[in-house]
């Protein structure tokens, strides 16, 4: 069985806060206390016309899911040793960590708008809570990841020395503009914060071309194939090819895997099979499931 290192592990609905999805997920910008009703299928609600989900995990608010208990006996069974758990609040980092020591990362998500508040509460998270860096979306808030209001975020992110993933792909949310997560944001991040270890999260998709360019471009950007499902990689024209090539070779230690079951309905073990079958070499193919993540989090 072959060790595994998820970069998108979905927190469990049982135990998920179901107050922070209602407000990340509505409309862009200040709230308006007399707001109207919004069309039907517009912003986050337009992600159901796009996909057509097999999610087969309990509906949302149901306890029955088996929480992360569950999700850990799950890694067990498909050699997953470590994930980034997505969707935790950031008030439960030390209990989550506590209960399950070793399983998960937990990364931070702040408003940039808190300013310094914010900073110092990433600190106090990193230091006194386990937090193991920090997550940023512009898909929620509408502020891409070059905006000087999360410089502070940034600058702190380095000092901790902990990895910053960074939403980086087309969203479908109507509501907002669809270029929120283009990889042309990340460069003047990695231009000016060199030390900075980062994560394309979802791999720019379908900005592939750019995304492969800067990935050679900085040292220490990396990218993570989450919310795709493989087998998609390999198929032509999707828009993956220079991906995959360059993936197999020069770029063969940047990407990581993000499995994101809860999107796909299936088992780790089916996603992680699939993986296998890309025309990767055997070291590529390790590297993309274990080891490129084990170097980013400097496990070795």
């Amino acid at each position: 069985m072959s060790r595994v290192i998820d970069m998108e592990l979905s927190l469990p609905h049982s135990e998920a806060n179901p107050d922070l999805e209602r407000i990340s997920r509505g409309r862009p910008g200040t709230p308006f206390a007399q707001s109207l009703p919004r069309p039907e299928g517009y912003g986050f609600s337009n992600y159901g016309n796009v996909f057509r989900s097999k999610e087969t995990a309990p509906a949302k608010g149901e306890a029955d899911d088996g929480g992360l208990v569950r999700l850990v006996e799950d890694m067990d069974r498909a050699g997953i040793a470590r994930g980034l758990l997505v969707g935790a609040e950031n008030s439960a980092t030390g209990r989550i960590h506590q209960a399950h020591p070793g399983r998960f990362f937990l990364f931070t998500t702040f408003d940039p708008f808190d300013g310094m508040r914010a900073v110092r509460e990433f600190e106090r998270l990193v230091k006194e809570e386990g937090a193991n860096g920090l997550r940023l979306s512009a898909l929620y808030n509408g502020v891409p990841a070059n905006d000087r209001r999360y410089y502070p975020l940034y600058a702190k992110a380095a000092e901790l020395d902990v990895p910053v993933r960074i939403y980086t792909a087309m969203n479908y949310a109507n509501d907002r503009p669809y270029d929120l997560g283009h990889p042309r944001y990340l460069d003047d991040v990695a231009i000016d914060f060199p030390e900075l270890r980062i994560v394309a999260g979802l791999a720019g998709w379908p900005w592939v071309n750019e995304m492969v360019g800067l990935l050679r471009r900085h040292p220490r950007l990396y990218v993570d194939t989450a919310a795709h499902h493989p087998r998609y990689f390999s198929q032509p024209g999707s828009g993956w090819e220079q991906f995959l090539q360059f993936g197999n070779t020069l770029l063969q230690d940047k990407v990581m895997v993000g499995l994101s079951r809860y999107l796909f309905g299936t088992s780790f073990e089916s996603i992680i099979e699939q993986y296998k079958q890309l025309p990767l070499k055997e070291k590529v193919i390790e590297k993309w499931l274990y080891g490129n993540a084990a170097e980013f989090f400097r496990l070795n």
